[in-house]
């Protein structure tokens, strides 16, 4: 196992972090961890030399926390720094800090835990700490020892992200989704950069963007652009390689479900170090990332031209969701982020007054786009 500095705290740390989101279950259900096999994934990797585990308040559907109160016995617990996180959504007054710390730490059944992670934030999670004057709570009950770093993991714009990592000095760290495909995508580089600059250790999740670019074979023109090398690297070797290769990334973290996941990936991990791409392995990772855009049907930019909408249809967002869907056949999650967008900003709303597709600088035939669009995710799964 390589390790490497976590932000400018005197860690070393994985390479390879475990997130404890995706664990083996029984019968598709997520909230029945299947324990043995999870256990002996949790054991392979701690022995293999990972020293970072991640999880939260509603992983399996808060049994994440339990689960590892299980498996971390008999020394493991001693041998990992441990992440949780607090539930943002739920937190509505400050009593809910403790609440929810103190749950936390039952569920875990530990008495500290080495970083602690404001959930998912973003905007709306963010005004609300602020008003509840997290911070205060927080320097408090790290000096009590109830946990020793605080973080947080971040799903919304760069400027926000701004907002957030330079709205508090003692921060130790972000979690981040990053790879090869989102470099402009919520925090993106960008946010990669300012996390690092000020000290931050920048903890990666969704490194295979949720086992998109972990297809094997890939789609054919990602498939040509690897055949380019002779490294002969797997897809997963490409992501996780091109990540290591940075050196702000202090761990990336997997959601592995089998063990053969966890095999693989310590492997890797054991042979990545920064600076280990060449100019020309970075260039074709561009390429790839050219060639997974290159099967998005819809040529949509994302430049707003088509908005207000008169009729409230979120229209880049859409075109957004139906070309992520197709670029990596991934129609069931498709499915799930259409039918997350608000009922009346939905395709079906338009009224076909033609007025996105004068301004339009692709020419798009939104209208007719709009119609597959819904004709296509609204639908059930079984339907399509």
């Amino acid at each position: 196992m390589q390790y490497r500095k976590f932000g400018s705290l005197d860690w070393q740390v994985s390479a390879l972090g475990f997130g404890a989101m995706r664990l083996p279950t029984l019968d598709g259900d997520s909230g029945k961890i299947n324990e043995p096999e999870a256990t002996a994934m949790i054991h392979r990797a701690i022995n293999g030399g990972v020293n970072y585990v991640d999880t939260a308040w509603g992983y399996h559907q808060e049994q994440s926390e339990r689960f590892l109160s299980r498996a971390l016995k008999d020394g493991y617990r001693e041998k990992v720094y441990l992440a949780t996180k607090m539930p943002s959504w739920l937190v509505k007054e400050e009593a809910d800090f403790d609440r929810y710390l103190e749950a936390q730490l039952e569920r875990l059944d530990v008495d500290h835990i080495d970083v602690y992670l404001l959930h998912s934030m973003n905007a709306r999670h963010w005004k609300n700490y602020q008003a509840l004057d997290v911070f205060t709570w927080a320097e408090k009950r790290m000096a009590e020892g109830l946990f020793h770093q605080l973080g947080f993991s971040f799903h919304d714009e760069y400027p926000v992200f701004e907002q957030i990592v330079t709205g508090y000095d003692n921060w130790a760290m972000a979690q981040i989704q990053y790879n090869y495909i989102d470099i402009e995508h919520q925090a993106g580089l960008k946010g990669l950069k300012l996390a690092a600059d000020r000290g931050l250790a920048v903890v990666v999740m969704e490194p295979l963007r949720g086992g998109k670019i972990a297809k094997n074979p890939p789609p054919d023109p990602v498939a040509e652009t690897w055949a380019k090398s002779e490294r002969g690297w797997s897809p997963v070797a490409w992501a996780l390689n091109w990540l290591w290769d940075q050196p702000e990334v202090a761990t990336v973290l997997s959601g592995m479900s089998a063990m053969e996941h966890v095999e693989e990936n310590l492997a890797l991990a054991a042979e990545s170090s920064i600076g280990k791409l060449t100019a020309a392995d970075r260039a074709l990772v561009n390429e790839a990332r050219s060639a997974y855009a290159s099967l998005e049907p819809i040529p949509c930019t994302q430049c707003e031209y088509c908005l207000p909408c008169p009729s409230d249809v979120a229209i880049p967002r859409i075109f957004g969701v139906y070309n992520e869907a197709a670029s990596f056949d991934a129609w069931g999650h498709g499915r799930w982020a259409y039918n997350n967008i608000k009922v009346e900003e939905r395709a079906d709303n338009c009224t076909e007054c033609g007025e996105c597709e004068a301004v339009c600088p692709q020419n798009i035939q939104i209208i007719d786009w709009l119609a597959t669009v819904h004709k296509t995710l609204a639908q059930a799964e079984s339907e399509v």
